[in-house]
């Protein structure tokens, strides 16, 4: 069975580009639970309604539909797939622990750590091209303030067990990734 790597790191780490390249290196896939939720929005579903509300406000979707999701997709992909990479999950404490009760544990949790400076820079240029309506300096500052409160217990969590590798992003998109490699082929 295919364990899933948690990858945690603010808006703006970067840490969709490195599962990119993870993906395209070692052949996992990668569930994006933002990505998940923005294709439901634009489903114009009835959840994807309620949730495009919860996601203005810069709020967090409830936990049950989110599990939901990522059980749904990793069930799907689970004959093809090498290994999953659960980008920006879990959120907090009690995310981690449901996804364990519901579906497995991680095998290992990359932080994907950028100083909160270089997130916003990051994001309010993605803005200017993404057409994403989160991508501004309001609700960026907003969303840092909820991901920092909420993600330092859920890592202090997984330090506990020894599966966090914190990665310096700070650099630029190889040498972060040079990183990556590293934490990605010890578990291989």
């Amino acid at each position: 069975d295919a364990l899933p790597i948690f990858v945690v790191g603010g808006p703006g780490s970067g840490k969709g580009t490195q599962c990119e390249k993870i993906v395209a290196k070692y052949g996992y896939t990668h569930l994006s639970t933002g990505d998940l939720l923005r294709e439901e929005v634009h489903s114009g579903s009835e959840r994807g309604k309620k949730l495009a509300a919860i996601m203005e406000k810069g709020e967090l979707v409830p936990l049950d539909t989110v599990l939901d999701m990522l059980k749904d997709a990793m069930v799907a992909k689970a004959d093809v797939s090498k290994g999953f990479l659960i980008d920006g999950y879990p959120r907090e404490v009690k995310q981690g622990v449901e996804f364990e009760k519901k579906i497995t544990a991680p095998t290992l949790l990359l932080y994907i750590d950028a100083g909160s400076e270089t997130m916003v820079k990051r994001l309010l240029k993605r803005g200017e091209t993404s057409g994403r309506a989160d991508d501004n300096e309001e609700t960026i500052k907003k969303r840092l303030e909820t991901y920092y409160k909420a993600t330092e217990p859920v890592i202090a969590m997984y330090e506990g067990r020894g599966i966090v590798r914190k990665i310096n992003a700070e650099g630029n998109v190889d040498s972060v990734f040079a990183q990556v490699c590293k934490a990605v082929d010890a578990i291989n």
